[in-house]
């Protein structure tokens, strides 16, 4: 097989912008059909990206015997419909973050996946970015010494009720939308999970999402402190603090693929020029998380971010909202 022939379930638009286009640079990956509930919207969406195949239906996509592997952008609260049904008609699957929305959600996924034996992850597209590669091999290698704290910053601002991240019902608000960015980097670079944590949430009150959030997770060997909101201004930053230096991954989620991205490195100086910054060449983290779970399914390997690991994403993501509730620490 030379390339995974993708089918995308639904027309929704991270994929019709981003993710669709970067896959179809793929190495290994190769887009062939997509679907939506409306064949219209289906034919105009395969038609403006070149796509072979327009469904009508969810079901006829996973039907079609030429599909191997299954992109779900769906809104939150589908995810675990589809990624089930989707597996249960022999399809690899790989869907958007948050993969499920409470615990038991990932491990009926989990279950189903291990019954049907097919491949099945979240995407978490930042996992499979050279710069938080290197990032980690960074800290791996001790140029900031122990590490022991990271911050991280993630903002934007939308107010609009008909969007899918300010419906409550969907899964919206922006810890499932945001706050798991800094949730799972944090424990990508620590490679531990938190044992406990504290947060505080605030809600719109007409859309009854949470709009602006903090958080402090507690870790075996160090803390990370958080904070996301949905209406501030856009913002995004990462800081890692060790014993010896300091690194700013300075566009660390929404990295863009026409431009390096850059990594900001001191040793405990404030002066500009004694601050190195690393680029990285630019490339896209959608092609490549597209191309490492292909390769992935072709090679009957691990896929990048596997459903354990975003069971342990969903356990400290849910733990946040219990926090916030009881106004206490919460134990993970």
């Amino acid at each position: 097989m030379e390339k995974i022939r993708w089918g995308i379930l639904s027309t929704a638009k991270i994929g019709l912008k981003q993710v669709i286009p970067a896959m179809q640079n793929g190495e290994f990956s190769k887009v062939t059909a997509i679907a939506s509930r409306s064949l219209e919207k289906a034919n105009v969406a395969a038609s403006s990206l070149g796509i072979e195949k327009a469904y009508g239906s969810y079901e006829e996509l996973l039907d079609d015997p030429d599909v191997d592997a299954i992109y779900i952008p769906l809104p939150n609260n589908m995810h675990l419909e589809w990624t089930i049904k989707a597996m249960r008609a022999g399809k690899h699957v790989l869907c958007e973050k948050p993969v499920g929305l409470t615990v038991g959600e990932v491990e009926q996924m989990i279950a189903v996946r291990d019954q049907c034996g097919v491949k099945a992850g979240e995407a978490f597209m930042v996992k499979s970015s050279p710069q938080w590669i290197e990032t980690r091999e960074r800290v791996r290698r001790g140029e900031v010494g122990e590490l022991q704290l990271i911050q991280g910053m993630f903002s934007y601002f939308n107010a609009d009720p008909n969007n899918i991240r300010n419906i409550a019902d969907l899964g919206g608000g922006g810890i499932w939308d945001i706050g798991c960015y800094p949730v799972t980097l944090s424990r990508y670079l620590f490679e531990q999970e938190p044992v406990r944590l504290v947060s505080t949430l605030e809600f719109d009150p007409e859309m009854k999402t949470d709009r602006l959030a903090s958080v402090i997770m507690e870790f075996p060997s160090g803390q990370a402190i958080f904070s996301v909101s949905t209406q501030l201004v856009a913002y995004q930053r990462m800081h890692i603090f060790g014993t010896k230096g300091h690194l700013e991954v300075q566009i660390p989620f929404n990295a863009p693929n026409d431009r390096p991205c850059t990594v900001a490195q001191d040793r405990g100086s404030i002066l500009l020029d004694e601050i190195t910054t690393h680029a990285y060449t630019v490339t896209d983290q959608y092609t490549i998380q597209g191309d490492a779970f292909s390769k992935a399914i072709m090679e009957d390997a691990e896929v990048p971010v596997t459903l354990e690991d975003a069971l342990d994403n969903t356990r400290v993501l849910t733990a946040i909202f219990e926090s916030a509730k009881t106004g206490n620490w919460v134990v993970i």
